[in-house]
C-alpha cells in the first residue's frame, strides 16, 4: 500500500473525526436519555418498550458520522491532489460534521430524556409527541450530514 500524503492524512483526519463526533453525541445523548429510563422504569415498569424507543433515538447521529466518513475515504480522498490545501479543506468539513452529529445526539438526548420522565405521569401518552420534538433535533444531524456533502462538492472534491 503506497505512503500516505499529507494532505491525505488530514482528509482521513476529517473522516475519523466525523466518525468520532457522531459516535461521541450518540453515547452521551443515549446516556442522558436511559438515565431518565432508569429512574423511570422504577416507577412504572410496563413502559419498557416506550423507554427503548425513545433512549435509542440519538444512535442515528452514528450512522451518520459513519456515512460522512465513508464518503470521504471512498469518494474524496483517491481525487485528492497531492500538495495543497485541499486535506485541510476535507479536514474542516469533516470536524463541522463531526460537531453537528455531536451536539445534535445530546440534545436529542435531553428531549428524550424529559418525555421519558413523563411516561408514567402521562400513562405513555407523551410517546408520540415526545418522538416528534426528538426529530425535530434530529433534523440538525441529518442537516450535518447534508451540508458535509454539499461542503464537499463546493469544494470540487466529489
Amino acid at each position: 500500500m503506497p505512503e500516505m500524503t499529507m494532505v491525505q492524512s488530514l482528509a482521513a483526519l476529517g473522516g475519523a473525526i466525523a466518525l468520532a463526533g457522531g459516535l461521541a453525541g450518540s453515547a452521551g445523548g443515549i446516556g442522558i436519555a436511559a438515565s431518565a429510563g432508569a429512574a423511570t422504569l422504577s416507577e412504572e415498569p410496563d413502559q419498557l418498550r416506550n423507554v427503548i424507543l425513545l433512549a435509542s433515538l440519538p444512535m442515528t447521529q452514528s450512522f451518520y458520522g459513519l456515512i460522512i466518513m465513508i464518503i470521504i475515504f471512498t469518494v474524496v480522498m483517491p481525487n485528492l491532489p497531492a500538495a495543497g490545501g485541499a486535506g485541510l479543506g476535507v479536514f474542516a468539513v469533516g470536524l463541522i460534521g463531526a460537531l453537528a452529529e455531536f451536539v445534535s445526539a445530546i440534545f436529542q438526548g435531553s428531549v428524550c430524556a424529559a418525555g421519558i420522565a413523563l411516561l408514567p405521569k402521562t400513562k405513555g401518552r407523551i410517546l408520540t409527541i415526545s418522538m416528534m420534538l426528538a426529530v425535530f433535533v434530529e433534523l440538525i444531524g441529518v442537516l450535518g450530514l447534508v451540508f458535509t456533502i454539499m461542503a464537499l462538492n463546493v469544494l470540487k472534491l466529489m
